[in-house]
């Protein structure tokens, strides 16, 4: 019975969500399963991962194969490179301390770089934020501006045409008393 580590689909039509599970090559994507390792969300960004790490080992080690996705998956979240040191260890290449802080190391290189994207996209969505109300602070600006001039050229054509009617009507006032 070949035993396959895959995703489960759940979620809505437009926004997938996964649960990480243990399954019989041979059952349907979505149906019997024999363990639920964790989910997987793509819909944030970075994706959003929870998994049973010692579990997802536990299952390599006896003999799981995963697919491309949960592969890619595993690797990001360490489980494989763990597993591999595992391996070293049991063949005596390594020793298990040795192995353990191999593994801090990266562990702590790869959150690093988590941290660094997460706090790039922030910063990216703050820039673009301020960049939007600067433009439309120049074009409130403008139609402002747009407005005051029409206003004044109104009051002008108003004022000119109060003049010329004050004009006009003492000439016909001293032409009736005449």
């Amino acid at each position: 019975m070949p035993v396959k580590i895959r995703l489960q689909r759940h979620g809505k039509k437009a926004s997938a969500f996964y649960h990480i599970v243990i399954a019989d090559g041979r059952a349907p994507r979505d149906g019997r399963f024999i363990e639920k390792l964790g989910t997987y969300n793509p819909n944030t960004n970075p994706a959003t991962i929870d998994l049973n790490f010692d579990g997802a080992i536990q299952w390599l080690r006896n003999g799981a194969q995963p697919t491309d996705t949960c592969r890619a998956i595993l690797s990001y979240k360490g489980v494989l490179y763990k597993h591999h040191l595992n391996k070293g260890v049991l063949k005596g290449a390594l020793t298990q301390e040795a192995a353990d802080a191999k593994f801090e190391k990266w562990l702590n290189e790869k959150t690093s770089k988590i941290e660094a994207k997460k706090s790039s996209i922030k910063n990216t969505k703050e820039e673009n934020k301020r960049a939007s109300l600067k433009a439309e602070s120049a074009v409130k600006e403008a139609k402002a501006a747009k407005i005051a001039e029409k206003l004044a050229a109104q009051q002008a054509s108003a004022e000119s045409a109060a003049e010329s009617t004050a004009e006009a009507t003492p000439e016909e006032g001293t032409s009736t008393e005449a």
